[in-house]
C-alpha cells in the first residue's frame, strides 16, 4: 500500500481531516553535506536483489516532478552480499520513455567526489556529484549504469504500467552508457530499475512530499500507464504558482507492510522491500527536501497471506505511531491516509481490524494532517469494498480510481492553498 494532539475537523467533501494544532574508485559516502540545497525530484524504492548483472549497460529512465538544475543521482547497494563496483554512469534527458535515444548533447559522464568510478559496499548508498542539465516537470532522466557482475538491487514494478519508471539493457556486452543513438538498448523494460533509486537537483520548489506506502502508491494496475495517484498529486501542485510548489517522490514498493513482520507472500524477503519502519531512514528521512511524508499502508499487514498471518490493530497502530514519531523528530511533518477497503466481510475480523485502523487515524491526532481514501472510494451502498467502477481488484483502484485519489487530495494538508 501513509497532527498532533488537538482535536481533528473533517472539510465538508468528508476526505480530509487536519489537525488544528582515472580515474581512481572513489569509496560509497553519503550526500555531501556541502552540495547546495537541493530537492528530491522523483524516487523509486529499491525491493531487493534479483540476480547478477551480466556485461551490459542499463538505462534506467525516471521522470521528474519538479523543475530543478545541477541534477544528482543516487545509487544503492541496500540488499546486496557483495559490493556493486559500478564502472561508469551516464546520466541524460530522453525525450520519450518509449525509446531509448537520448537528446543529443544531453548526456554526461557523472562522478562521484571527482572519480568516474565507485564501489559500493552491501548496505551503501552513493550521489553522484551535479551533473549540469536542467529539467522541467515531466522530463525524462536516463541514468545508465555499467556495473557486471554486480548483485542486482531492483525495483520491479508491477504490470501493466507503461510508462516510467523502466530500463533498457543494452543488447551488446559493453559500456554502452553514451550511445545517445539508443541503438545499443533493446526493448523497454517497464517497471523496471537497477541500483538508481532518487534523483535530486538544486530546485525553486519549497520541499519535497515524500509518499511512504504498498502497491497502491506504487502504481499497482494504473492501467494504461496510469497515472498513479502520486502523479496526478505532482500535476496538480505543478499548477500552482511556482513559491509554492512541492517535488513529490514515490517511495511506494508493492507487496510491503507497515508493521515488522514477515512478508504475506515472500518468504525469501526479496520481492517487497523491509517493513516501513526498517526502510524510513533510507527511503523517505535521508531524501534531500523532504518536508512532508504521505503515510498510506496497512493493507498488507491486515491482509495476511500464506507467510504471515493477519496482522491485529494493535501492532498496526503502534507501527504507524512509531513512523509518526520519527518523522517528527527529523523536523518533518505526516500526513496519513485512511485504508482502503479489502473486501472482508462486514463483521469479520479483518475488517474489524481495518475499522479500528482507521478510525485511529482519522482521531488520535497522532499525524498532522488526514485524507480519508477510504471515503474517497468506498461503496456507499457496501463500505466493505470499493466502489466497483474505481477498482481493479479488492486491495488496488484501476486508473480511475488512482486518478481520484490524486484529484480528493486536499493541498492544504501540505501547507499549499486548500482545494475543494
Amino acid at each position: 500500500m501513509r497532527m498532533r494532539q488537538l482535536p481533528a475537523v473533517v472539510a465538508a467533501a468528508g476526505a480530509f481531516v487536519l489537525a488544528a494544532g582515472a580515474a581512481g574508485t572513489a569509496s560509497a559516502s553519503s550526500a555531501d553535506p556541502a552540495a547546495p540545497p537541493a530537492v528530491t525530484l522523483t524516487e523509486s524504492a529499491l525491493e531487493g536483489v534479483h540476480g547478477t548483472a551480466p556485461d551490459a549497460t542499463v538505462r534506467n529512465v525516471l521522470t521528474v516532478t519538479a523543475a530543478g538544475t545541477m541534477l544528482r543521482v543516487r545509487l544503492s547497494n541496500p540488499f546486496g552480499g557483495a559490493p556493486v563496483d559500478v564502472r561508469s554512469v551516464w546520466i541524460g534527458l530522453q525525450p520519450s520513455p518509449s525509446s531509448p535515444a537520448l537528446v543529443p548533447g544531453s548526456d554526461h559522464r557523472a562522478t562521484f567526489a571527482g572519480a568516474p568510478t565507485i564501489s559500493l559496499a552491501s548496505g551503501t548508498s552513493a550521489w553522484t556529484d551535479p551533473v549540469s542539465l536542467s529539467v522541467r516537470p515531466g522530463d525524462h532522466v536516463s541514468v545508465s549504469v555499467y556495473a557486471p557482475g554486480a548483485p542486482i538491487d531492483d525495483h520491479t514494478f508491477p504490470p501493466p504500467q507503461t510508462d516510467t519508471p523502466g530500463s533498457f539493457l543494452s543488447t551488446a556486452a559493453a559500456d554502452t552508457g553514451s550511445d545517445e543513438s539508443g541503438a545499443a538498448f533493446g526493448a523497454f523494460q517497464p517497471g523496471t530499475l537497477w541500483w538508481v533509486d532518487a534523483v535530486s537537483a538544486v530546485s525553486p520548489v519549497r520541499g519535497t512530499i515524500v509518499t511512504l506506502g504498498d502497491s497502491i502508491t506504487d502504481g499497482y494496475h494504473a492501467d494504461g500507464g496510469g497515472p498513479r495517484w502520486t502523479d496526478v498529486l505532482a500535476e496538480r501542485i505543478n499548477a500552482l504558482p511556482p513559491g509554492r510548489q512541492l517535488s513529490v517522490a514515490n517511495a511506494g514498493i508493492s507487496g510491503n507492510t507497515v508493521s515488522i513482520q514477515p512478508n504475506p507472500y515472500d518468504p525469501s524477503g526479496q520481492c517487497c522491500g523491509p517493513p516501513a519502519p526498517l526502510r524510513l531512514d533510507r527511503d523517505v528521512l535521508s531524501v534531500p527536501g523532504v518536508r512532508y511524508v504521505l503515510l498510506l499502508e496497512g493493507t498488507n499487514d491486515i491482509g495476511g497471506g500464506a507467510n504471515a498471518p493477519s496482522a491485529p490493530a494493535a501492532q498496526v497502530i503502534g507501527a504507524m505511531r512509531d513512523i509518526a514519531a520519527r518523522v517528527h523528530a527529523a523536523g518533518d511533518k505526516i500526513v496519513g491516509a485512511t485504508i482502503l477497503p479489502m473486501c472482508n466481510a462486514a463483521g469479520s475480523a479483518k475488517e474489524q481490524t481495518r475499522l479500528a485502523v482507521n478510525e485511529w487515524i482519522r482521531t488520535s491526532g497522532t499525524f498532522d494532517a488526514v485524507l480519508d481514501f477510504d471515503a474517497v472510494l468506498r461503496d456507499p451502498n457496501d463500505p466493505t469494498v470499493m466502489y466497483a467502477p474505481w477498482r481493479y481488484d479488492c486491495y488496488h483502484p484501476n486508473a480511475t480510481g488512482d486518478r481520484l485519489l490524486g484529484q480528493s487530495i486536499d493541498l492544504s494538508a501540505f501547507g499549499l492553498p486548500a482545494t475543494g
